[in-house]
């Protein structure tokens, strides 16, 4: 199925605000941006609805934030390509860094398989929400026991900490460490707002060359692949 897809087939023009339309329609989400499908449990779910028993949703984590998470979900994403016979790799390692143009060009590319199947009509005995819920029982009920040990196990922590800094001579180490946490967290707070704007300048890099991909003006395929090999780089 993925051989037919080139890269310069028509499912790779598809924008960006379509595809997040397309999402969040199917799914009742309300992602607003791209990256914000990173963790693969979307494109997991996705496939669920197009493909009914395939994919184990029990499996699929839809909370994951770090990317040993996320790598677990493609892994089951790329089972279930293996077990329908879909020659696709799921290039892992470039989709869980939540890089806009790597998880846009994937998404295109599975709007394309998933619209393939029965015309693209979806299924209207499909409950996204319901699915979901059903998944995330046993795994908040797993999460909400081993909050509760570590709030309790913090708790006695501070008790101790705190009888230790009371004890101590007019609080001169809790002061210095104070002190030297908040320096830290001053330095954190400038080092996310300046990766932030770094994001936001490539990001609308990017998608200015989007647009300009998808304008009449570019109509010479060998300027399309010249722009797409230089936003590869």
């Amino acid at each position: 199925m993925a051989a037919s897809i080139g890269m310069m087939d028509s499912a790779y023009f598809v924008g960006r605000n379509q595809i997040l339309t397309w999402i969040n329609n199917r799914l009742h989400l309300n992602l607003s941006r791209i990256e914000e499908a990173a963790s693969g449990a979307v494109q997991c779910q996705m496939m669920d609805m197009t493909f009914p028993g395939v994919v184990p949703m029990h499996k699929v984590n839809f909370d994951a934030k770090t990317e040993y998470d996320m790598i677990q979900n493609y892994k089951i994403l790329q089972d279930v390509f293996n077990k329908l016979k879909i020659d696709k790799h799921v290039e892992v390692s470039r989709l869980v860094k939540g890089r806009p143009l790597d998880n846009l060009e994937f998404l295109q590319w599975l709007k394309r398989c998933c619209d393939s199947v029965n015309g693209g009509i979806m299924n209207q005995n499909y409950n996204p929400v319901e699915r979901r819920a059903k998944i995330g029982k046993g795994r908040n009920l797993k999460c909400s026991l081993k909050s509760s040990k570590s709030l309790q196990t913090n708790m006695n922590n501070s008790g101790a900490k705190q009888f230790r800094s009371n004890g101590a001579a007019g609080g001169v180490n809790s002061s210095v460490e104070i002190q030297a946490l908040s320096k830290e967290i001053t330095d954190l707070k400038s080092a996310v707002d300046l990766l932030g704007k770094e994001r936001d300048f490539y990001f609308a890099k990017l998608r200015d060359i989007e647009i300009l991909c998808q304008t009449s003006e570019v109509e010479n395929v060998a300027v399309r692949i010249l722009i797409k090999a230089c936003i590869e780089v």
